[in-house]
């Protein structure tokens, strides 16, 4: 037994059993004072040296000896009795689309490499105002577009369960890394399945929370954003729900958020005899899936019906081709409204990656009407996704397309025989709930014969983000996937 007592799992050295602890336990060995700040960053530091170079996860990072001396200062705090949340002394690395105080936010282009941010998101601070120390930022793909994390600034980022593999995206340093024990719990954003997709791809949990459950900017526009929402991942359930809570929360800056945390509160253990679930599989053979992958999803359901749940097929009244239809519309207008003056400008303009110059030129030849038809449509979805909800209490549906694929490619050009149109239809199956803004987890189901992990969204009514977790939990508790199949490249290190 080691000194940390049954806090610690069993593990081959101090370093390996401190990483390998989920986030809510470090917290309270910290707290505790079981663990230093220093002891925890020592090993995170370690751990960072040995595997980041295998998947370049984890980019901009700052000097060791900085980091040190920060958790010095945390270690300080807590001898003088001033502990300042439950991330005091973790170590943390920020999405790279997202602002933090002293680092760089490329986003992935080469028009921002190297710029510092002269202030903090919304959901960074909270995170920094709860203790964490920010060690770096996680990898991304330009402007986040597209779920393959690869960019010019940095590289690509490689799979936690097979560095050449994809790891998915855009969060998919964050995931990465996660699986790989560089850090305890992650932050990331989620348009098109970026905090669901890199979740499936490295067998960890990513949350795409309700639409305004964690406040977004601080940015120029403050009304038209209402496709991506930051959000948490982590090796656990209850870790992902502490960060949740964290990040959430009504801000003045931002006028759509939600106003209130209170229903956030409560256990994670709930009985769901009796609860009813909805199965959208590939929505009636609409969607491409890579061989094997529905069923893999489809043998989870037994889980489901294990935990007392009722399962059964299910469809919306809706046509998915408009639903594409709408999500291009939508996604295009906010992209050229982002990138419109970087396209304006030829110099610039030679370096943003094509797709993005796709996304734009697309969008600047929309007209007002065709932006106010996607927006009706946006609506009879949500109101077709709601008409289900009247039914079922989730609904279940793959996270991804496809199985993590060859990494030097930039996306799959075809699904199961079928040539994908766009850079990124090959994610359509994600964009259900970013439309209908209602919270959509992805948890672990397993993996293929070739060990490649898959996940599995779990989506709730809008706002029921506590109720998605629970489920989630539960499914956890059954299953332990993250627990039970660390990545191969842990194991070969002994």
């Amino acid at each position: 037994m080691t000194r940390f007592e049954n806090a610690l799992p069993r593990s081959t050295s101090p370093q390996q059993e401190i990483v390998a602890l989920e986030a809510l336990p470090l917290s309270e060995a910290i707290r505790s004072r079981q663990l230093s700040c220093r002891e925890v960053m020592q090993a995170y530091l370690e751990q960072i040296e040995r595997f980041n170079p295998a998947v370049n996860a984890l980019v901009a990072l700052r000097p060791a000896k900085e980091l040190l001396a920060e958790a010095d200062e945390r270690d300080r705090q807590l001898a003088r009795g001033e502990y300042l949340g439950w991330m005091h002394g973790m170590p943390q690395a920020v999405k790279d689309l997202a602002a933090c105080t002293g680092l760089p936010t490329s986003m992935g282009s080469p028009l921002f490499a190297g710029q510092m941010a002269r202030h903090d998101a919304i959901a960074v601070s909270r995170v920094r105002a709860a203790g964490a120390i920010f060690i770096g930022k996680s990898n991304v793909p330009e402007f986040g577009l597209g779920s393959q994390s690869y960019n010019s600034v940095f590289g690509t980022t490689g799979n936690a369960y097979a560095p050449g593999l994809c790891a998915g995206g855009s969060s998919g340093g964050a995931a990465s890394a996660l699986a790989l024990r560089l850090l305890p719990v992650a932050d990331g954003s989620d348009m098109m399945g970026s905090l669901r997709n890199p979740a499936a791809f490295n067998n960890v949990y990513g949350l795409r929370p309700s639409q305004g459950r964690v406040p977004f900017g601080p940015t120029p526009e403050l009304f038209v954003q209402q496709l991506g929402t930051e959000g948490p991942m982590g090796r656990s359930v209850a870790d992902v729900a502490a960060l949740l809570r964290t990040q959430a929360g009504p801000h003045r800056a931002a006028p759509l958020a939600l106003s209130s945390t209170a229903d956030l509160v409560g256990p994670l253990q709930r009985d769901f005899a009796g609860a009813r679930i909805g199965w959208l599989g590939d929505f009636n053979g609409y969607l491409p899936m890579e061989p094997g992958l529905l069923a893999l999803c489809e043998s989870a359901l037994a889980d489901f019906r294990d935990l007392g749940c009722l399962v059964e097929d299910c469809q919306p009244e809706y046509s998915m081709e408009r639903l594409w239809n709408c999500w291009l519309v939508h996604r295009q207008w906010l992209v050229a409204g982002n990138l419109a003056a970087a396209h304006a400008d030829p110099t610039k303009r030679a370096l943003l990656k094509p797709e993005a110059v796709w996304e734009v030129e697309s969008g600047l030849g929309l007209r007002a009407a065709d932006v106010f038809r996607a927006s009706l449509d946006r609506s009879d979805w949500y109101r077709a996704v709601e008409k289900l909800f009247e039914r079922y209490d989730f609904l279940l549906l793959p996270s991804a397309q496809v199985f993590p694929f060859d990494a030097r490619l930039h996306w799959p050009k075809a699904i199961a025989g079928r040539e994908m149109d766009t850079y990124h239809r090959w994610m359509e199956v994600v964009i259900g709930a970013t439309l209908a803004g209602i919270p959509a987890m992805s948890v672990p189901v397993g993996f293929n014969p070739s060990g490649l992990p898959m996940g599995l969204q779990i989506m709730g009514p809008a706002q029921a983000d506590l109720a998605v977790l629970q489920l989630a939990h539960a499914h956890e508790q059954l299953t332990q996937w993250v627990r039970n199949c660390p990545p191969p490249l842990l194991n070969d290190a002994g």
